[in-house]
């Protein structure tokens, strides 16, 4: 069903389709290809749905321009820096004729044709210089950072480049092997090798690693790969949420949103250049056939009675999506066994459920003050597809309730790197914690908000309640935050502010024949920025994101803190801004904020090892985009200098046995997951986790001090 308020956006659409399809045919009066479609149905979208869109100009011809060159050459050792001058003078400023349906698409070809050759030639250049010996005595650097060189202009420097680039990743690979040697002496069998001979293996683990890179690039990538990857740059032009999904990158898409997919049921694992089967779920097609077997190597995949497709060169996540399909079609592999035989499996796909790793859970945190309830959101899932399909929701309702059952005194809401989601469920969700009233406000492109409200009258759970989030809390989370926060109804806890993701996006088809409304469109799928949030009190969670109420960082390790991974550090981010306030009234029993800050820093203080930390995460940060040593004495020393920082930042970031949070499964949960060895170890290990997690610690202290003012209200 169409919303009467997208009713302009579809008429939009609808008339943009007519002027595509004359523009273009009036070329000559040929057909468009497949490729042409995409790229104007894309450009379309952007100039006339997208919620601030650049104008599509030779200005954005040459951004586009450089973020492909990076994306295919990212190491700038590749192309020489004529091929990219020579690339530049003839479409740096051409790429907008080709999304507007001006001229034919030339850039991506041109640049492949190149590619190609360029490959060649460097495959030959790390062979050869893999060939040689390295000296390690030898002071000089290598930098990674892209901004920091330049395109080789000659056939030398270009192999130097590639020389000290191949002699890092050798030196990696060498310093490893010295380690391990230096571990093994004295063990039974151990047989030392020459350094001269471990520098030889570290090369030809090197090769291997290129080798395979290499036959990913020149045989599985296509020409197709390379254009969804110049369409892609384009629209992340326009902002950094903005995305394209060729068909099987779509449905891969929807997978992770719903929690579920149709599969064979096996976790799968990349090791030596091998796919190998994992683990298997129980009662999954894979389980069931009793042929496939943890450790076996998928050599080969078939759609059916489709030609194989082999999986060398092939990485974990591509492998994946050609396992997954449609429920109830055909997919054969073939299996090498550990003992060397291969055999050809077939399976029928089935709906694989991993509720464990991706649904919301809980569990009952009990402390001399009172009993905790903790729930763990991972995302904002919802499965569009299906009205019975899971919901975030739902599933935290149920978990709320079975809390409430236990007369918890407080409840923690994890949403810690929680990327986000629906929109809907997290109303909904918000909507559990206060009475009725705006939650967020949504501006379209028009310039009108609008207040997306919660109707329910009642509230779910009314107790001490606090938020846990970080830097990677994102989108529907911050959405979640900032509603707790504005009305005063629980304490935010965590980094200094989380994300800062505030827009809306919708996937819209690219076939127009099919519909703009399916978004199963052969052509693909636009991920399209339609909106912007705005908190009920008028500012953006767009760049600023929100800010905790009580900062954690300060005290305990989160690196996270101090790297450049926040909306803020993105140059295409869409930038901040405010409307007018939304009429609510906050929470009646709203908490002595500063009150419960003052208690937690108090608590804080007595942590000796605060400068040490600071220290620690500041010089781990800043090491992230530095010059490397291709010295060996100088490698190993920053090498033991790194492993001893994140050694005692991940000490810091336990608890001590002896104060280890006594965290529990509800009994409703005990027996969850008794027929399924590998997720009730999967819930176990997640419990333990908990019990030495010093972020929920200090959450669950902040809430029994929040208990603690509501039983003195409550008393007077």
């Amino acid at each position: 069903m169409i919303n009467k308020r997208n009713l302009p956006i579809v008429l939009l659409i609808l008339a943009g389709g007519v002027f595509v399809a004359g523009r273009t045919l009036g070329r000559g009066g040929n057909p468009p290809t497949r490729q042409e479609r995409i790229l104007h149905n894309v450009g379309e979208y952007l100039e006339q749905i997208h919620y601030s869109p650049k104008p599509i100009d030779d200005k954005f011809s040459a951004e586009v321009f450089d973020k492909y060159i990076k994306e295919v050459d990212p190491d700038k050792d590749l192309f020489l820096s004529s091929d990219v001058a020579d690339l530049k003078a003839h479409y740096g400023n051409k790429i907008d004729d080709e999304i507007l349906g001006t001229s034919t698409i030339a850039f991506v070809p041109a640049v492949t044709e190149v590619y190609k050759k360029r490959m060649l030639e460097t495959q030959a250049i790390y062979r050869d210089i893999l060939s040689k010996p390295f000296d390690f005595s030898v002071n000089e650097d290598y930098d990674q950072n892209y901004d920091n060189v330049k395109f080789p202009a000659t056939d030398a420097d270009r192999r130097e480049a590639w020389r000290k680039r191949l002699k890092f990743l050798t030196l990696e690979r060498y310093s490893d092997l010295l380690d391990q040697q230096e571990a093994s002496k004295g063990k039974a069998g151990f047989v030392a090798k020459s350094n001269e001979d471990l520098e030889k293996d570290a090369r030809a683990r090197s090769l291997k690693v290129m080798d395979r890179m290499y036959e990913r690039l020149t045989v599985k990538e296509t020409d197709d790969d390379r254009f969804n990857n110049y369409v892609q740059d384009i629209v992340q032009c326009m902002d950094p949420h903005t995305d394209y999904f060729p068909p099987v990158e779509q449905r891969y898409f929807n997978e992770q949103m719903s929690g579920h997919f149709f599969g064979i049921g096996a976790s799968l694992l990349y090791e030596d250049g091998n796919i190998k089967i994992g683990s298997l779920v129980t009662g999954s097609p894979a389980w069931k056939s009793g042929q496939v077997g943890v450790g076996d190597v998928i050599q080969k995949v078939a759609q059916g009675n489709a030609e194989p497709v082999d999986m060398a060169g092939y990485f974990t996540e591509d492998a994946i999506k050609i396992i997954r399909g449609t429920k109830g079609t055909e997919v054969r592999l073939w299996l090498k066994k550990p003992d060397g035989s291969v055999k050809v499996v077939s399976l029928i796909r089935d709906e694989i459920v991993q509720d464990e790793l991706t649904f919301a859970r809980s569990a009952i945190v009990n402390t001399p003050k009172g009993k905790i309830g903790y729930i763990y959101l991972p995302e904002f899932y919802a499965d569009f597809d299906n009205p019975k399909g899971a919901r975030c929701s739902i599933d935290v309702a149920r978990e709320i309730l079975k809390l409430k059952e236990q007369k918890v005194d407080g409840i923690v809401l994890d949403l810690r790197d929680n990327g986000g989601g629906s929109l809907m469920d997290v109303v909904q969700m918000a909507g559990y914690f206060v009475e009725q009233g705006p939650i967020v406000q949504v501006r379209d492109r028009d310039g009108k908000p609008s207040i997306l409200p919660d109707h329910d009258k009642s509230v779910l759970y009314d107790g001490p309640f606090a938020v846990m989030v970080n830097e990677l809390s994102a989108s529907a989370s911050e959405i979640f935050a900032a509603a707790i926060q504005d009305y005063h109804r629980g304490v935010i806890i965590g980094s200094t502010s989380t994300y800062g993701k505030g827009t809306v996006q919708r996937p819209i088809g690219l076939d127009k024949t099919m519909g703009f409304m399916d978004s199963n469109s052969d052509l693909g799928t636009l991920k399209l920025t339609l909106q912007k949030f705005y908190r009920i009190s008028g500012g953006s969670t767009q760049l600023k994101g929100v800010a905790s109420d009580i900062v954690l960082p300060d005290i305990y390790p989160d690196i996270y803190e101090y790297s450049k991974i926040r909306e803020k550090d993105n140059p295409d981010a869409l930038p901040w801004d405010e409307i007018a306030k939304a009429d609510y009234s906050t929470w009646k029993y709203a908490y002595d904020l500063n009150s419960l800050k003052a208690m937690s820093t108090e608590r804080l203080k007595g942590n000796t090892s605060f400068g040490t930390i600071r220290k620690d995460e500041e010089w781990l940060s800043s090491i992230q985009d530095k010059v490397y040593s291709l010295n060996l004495a100088k490698y190993q020393d920053e090498q033991k200098h790194i492993k001893s920082t994140v050694k005692e930042l991940e000490t810091l970031s336990k608890l001590p046995a002896a104060s280890a949070l006594n965290v529990n499964a509800l009994p409703q949960d005990v027996h969850k997951y008794d027929d399924d060895k590998n997720k009730a170890d999967r819930f176990q290990a997640w419990l333990k986790d908990k019990r030495t997690d010093v972020w929920l610690n200090e959450a669950v202290n902040v809430v029994d001090d929040m208990i603690a003012q509501k039983n003195l209200v409550y008393n007077k």
